[in-house]
Parts: structure tokens; C-alpha cells; sequence
């Protein structure tokens, strides 16, 4: 398989597709490009991550580079590392994918996610393979570093939580031990779900992408919110009292009326991705808050928040990026912060963002394809436009290709649930029908 990045580093399925010799060769060609001797190196909780990591620092080793390594943790805290220590990172997850998939994140010097042109510098490099096996370098001993932590309690004043029922689902993954023990810090009164890791349950049926557990406990419970982390806890989803769902457009929307509020929103601009739902753009139009729009994948969002001198951006996905607090998505700090803006709001969190954010039905289909999903998104342009027209300003079209896995999405919005079904279904076919045809004809 031609391994490549994809928006969110690198990710497939782990000791076939992305075995530990692909792996320690990935070390050795991004060795020299990450800006610094010193690199930190967490990883999720799949059973494969031992073994990647260990290829990784092998690689990283053969390149020059001193390893040290943080064992299980979140993305979040790798980032953490890299930015105060002022080193380079690297994280081995398949972040919200299945347990047999597994991936490799990367971190310029100060916690920063590639840019494209270093990622196409180190694919040439990689495709080579220029390395010769285990050199013994190796990972080394783990050490724990509680700096992240500490610093998404110090991001709000304490006890801020002081009284909040709270459900976390910790998707058996890298948050399952942290995010919990933080959120206890802060005064909350926490039920952790989903903090069992066994190398397999990771995001299986249960985390920010399965949230009906969460939904379903909170209710039980009485609490009055839940949060829902991925595997490697980049991401977060919220629960509302009432079972409803919250994505990333909510939090986004909460954070961002009581920033402008509070007078530390620059600009009074957020970052979203093309991917807001017409309901968030709306929401905060009405409130004075512009919105600049990004591709999708959070390092675009850090990209133009840098760009711009602004400190508030994130995706619907529950990716979100506070500028002046860290470099890359953090789920807990999300979390925290979201319920620590409805708590300086004086509502709850669910009535708060139902409120500022009224969604606009939105159907999300992923279509699997054998050809370049790139390619067929431009043969069936003219479709999408025929789609978009038909909906007219009350909706919304998008056709893009996953950057992550073989398949291309579409995503239609509009008032009524059942053209927005209709619209999408017919757009699913032709992305098969090009396929079929294209595969046919090739």
C-alpha cells in the first residue's frame, strides 16, 4: 500500500498496511524536518501502539533525534510537551478509527501539526525507505508528565465546576485515566463510562463518534451535562440534560458569545471549516460574530487562526482550537472550557447552545470508493451545482474527498429533512457511478 498523509497525519490498518518497518522508516525521513534533536512520543491505547512506538523511536534514533517518551496519553498532551519544552512531537493513534487501525501524528518544534509542503518533503523521503532495520535505539523508559493536565485545570479558576453532574465517555481510550481525574479537580461530580481499555474497545461503540450511551447514562443519571472524548481525546462531543446531542458547532458557538462577550474574541471572528453547519453561521451572524472559513482538519484551523491573529476556531467534529491556551484540538480543554462559559453565562450548557445554534437538517453520507475520491469530486462537479441551485439560498451542498480514508462524503443541509435525503442520495449515486464507470474503464 502507498502510504501517505492525510489531514490528520498518517492512518490505516495497523501491522499490515502500517507495519513497524513502514513506521521506523517514517521516523528516519522526518527525523531531520521536525526543527529540533528532541522528540516526545505518546500513543493511545491499541494494542499495537507499543510495537509503532518503538519503531518510531528507532527511526527517530537512526535520524539523530533524542526520544522521550510519554506512554499512554491524549494527542493534546504530546502537543503540550512540544510546545513548553520546545521539541517535536509525535503521536501514534488511529484516533477515532477501530482498534486494528492505528496511525502516526507529527509535531514541529512547539507542538505545531505539519504544513503541507514539510509533509511532501517527508513523503518523498519516506517512499524511499531509507532505513535498514531495528538499529536498537528504541523507545526507553516512559516518563510521566502531568503539564498538560495541570494546564487545562489552570485555563479556568478553581473550583469552576464546583457542583456540576457530570457523565464522561472516555471512549476507552487515551483520556480514559485524565480527563475524569481533571475534571474532579475542578469541582465537578464525574461518572466516568467507557475507562476500560483492554488494547480492543477502543471507540467501539462508544465515544464521540457512538455517543447513545452517553446520551442515554446522562439521562439516567440526572447530570447535567456529558462529554464524549475519541480515542486519542483531540475531539469532544457534549450531552445536554435532556439526552440531546451537542457537536462542535455548539461549543464552538458557547465559547465564542462569551469571549466577544468578555471582549477577548480579536476581531470578533472564529475559524470554522467548510463543514459549519448553517445553523452556527447564522447563529453568530446574528450576535456580530464573522465567521472565516477554512478547509477541513484542524491544522488548516490553527493555519489561519495564526493568520489571522485570532484565538477561537474548530470543527463540527468537536475538534476545536483555543490559540491562546494550546497548539492543537483538545477534547478536555473544550470540555472545560464550554462548561466553564455557560457556567459564566448563567444557563445550562444544553439550553445555551440550543439556543445560539439552531441546526439546520443535515444528512452526512460516506460513500466508499476504489478510485481517487479527489477525481470523481471534479467529475460530478457539475451535479453539485445542479443540487446546490436546486436548494437556493435556504441550503447547503458539499462533495469532498475523506483525507483520511477512501471514501468521499457528502453532506447536504436544508430545511426540510426529506429533500436534504433525497438531494444526498442522489449525489451517493453519481459518486458510484463515476466510480463504477471510471474502475470499468481503467
Amino acid at each position: 500500500m502507498d502510504l501517505r498523509f492525510g489531514t490528520d497525519g498518517v492512518r490505516a490498518r495497523a501491522g499490515t498496511e502500517l507495519d513497524e518497518a513502514a513506521v521506523r522508516a517514517l521516523g528516519l525521513a522526518s527525523a531531520g524536518l521536525l526543527g529540533s534533536d528532541r522528540v516526545a512520543i505518546g500513543r493511545d491505547t491499541r494494542e499495537s501502539g507499543p510495537g509503532l512506538v518503538h519503531a518510531l523511536a528507532e527511526g527517530f534514533s537512526e535520524g539523530g533525534l533524542e526520544v522521550v517518551s510519554l506512554g499512554m496519553v491524549p494527542t493534546p498532551a504530546v502537543a503540550c510537551t512540544a510546545s513548553i519544552d520546545g521539541i517535536a512531537g509525535a503521536m501514534v493513534s488511529g484516533s477515532h478509527n477501530p482498534w486494528w487501525d492505528n496511525g502516526v501524528k507529527l509535531f514541529s518544534a512547539g507542538g505545531h501539526k505539519l504544513g503541507d509542503e514539510t509533509q511532501a518533503v517527508i513523503q518523498g523521503l519516506w517512499q524511499q525507505r531509507p532505513t535498514h532495520g531495528p538499529t536498537g535505539g528504541g523507545a526507553g523508559p516512559e516518563v510521566t508528565d502531568d503539564r498538560w493536565a495541570d494546564a487545562v485545570a489552570a485555563s479556568v479558576e478553581p473550583g469552576a465546576l464546583d457542583g456540576m453532574r457530570l457523565v464522561v465517555d472516555c471512549a476507552n481510550g487515551a483520556m480514559s485515566h485524565t480527563a475524569p481525574e481533571v475534571l474532579r479537580r475542578l469541582g465537578a461530580d464525574v461518572t466516568s463510562i467507557n475507562d476500560a481499555p483492554d488494547g480492543r474497545n477502543i471507540n467501539n461503540g462508544c465515544g464521540s463518534t457512538h455517543p447513545g450511551g452517553l446520551q442515554a447514562a446522562v439521562v439516567a443519571a440526572g447530570a447535567d451535562a456529558g462529554l464524549a472524548f475519541d480515542g486519542d481525546g483531540d475531539r469532544v462531543v457534549a450531552v445536554a440534560a435532556d439526552g440531546s446531542l451537542l457537536d462542535g458547532d455548539h461549543l464552538l458557538a458557547v465559547c465564542a458569545v462569551d469571549r466577544n462577550g468578555r471582549g477577548v474574541l480579536p476581531d470578533s471572528t472564529v475559524v470554522v471549516t467548510v463543514m459549519a453547519n448553517l445553523g452556527l453561521r447564522r447563529g453568530m451572524g446574528e450576535r456580530g460574530i464573522t465567521l472565516f472559513e477554512t478547509g477541513v482538519g484542524d491544522r488548516y484551523v490553527l493555519e489561519a487562526l495564526e493568520a489571522g491573529g485570532w484565538t477561537l476556531g474548530g470543527e463540527q467534529s468537536g475538534h476545536l482550537i483555543f490559540r491562546d491556551l494550546a497548539t492543537t484540538g483538545d477534547g478536555l480543554l473544550t470540555g472545560v472550557q464550554a462548561l466553564d462559559a455557560a457556567r459564566r453565562l448563567g444557563r445550562p450548557l444544553g439550553d445555551l447552545a440550543a439556543e445560539l445554534v439552531r441546526q439546520v437538517p443535515q444528512v452526512l453520507e460516506s460513500v466508499s470508493v476504489v478510485r481517487s475520491g479527489a477525481l470523481i469530486v471534479d467529475e460530478i462537479a457539475d451535479d453539485v451545482l445542479a443540487a446546490s441551485t436546486g436548494l437556493g439560498v435556504e441550503g447547503r451542498v458539499l462533495v469532498r474527498a475523506s483525507g483520511t480514508e477512501p471514501v468521499v462524503r457528502v453532506m447536504v443541509e436544508t430545511l426540510d429533512p426529506a429533500v436534504a435525503r433525497r438531494v444526498a442520495e442522489g449525489l451517493c449515486e453519481a459518486v458510484r457511478s463515476r466510480d463504477a464507470g471510471g474502475a470499468a474503464g481503467s
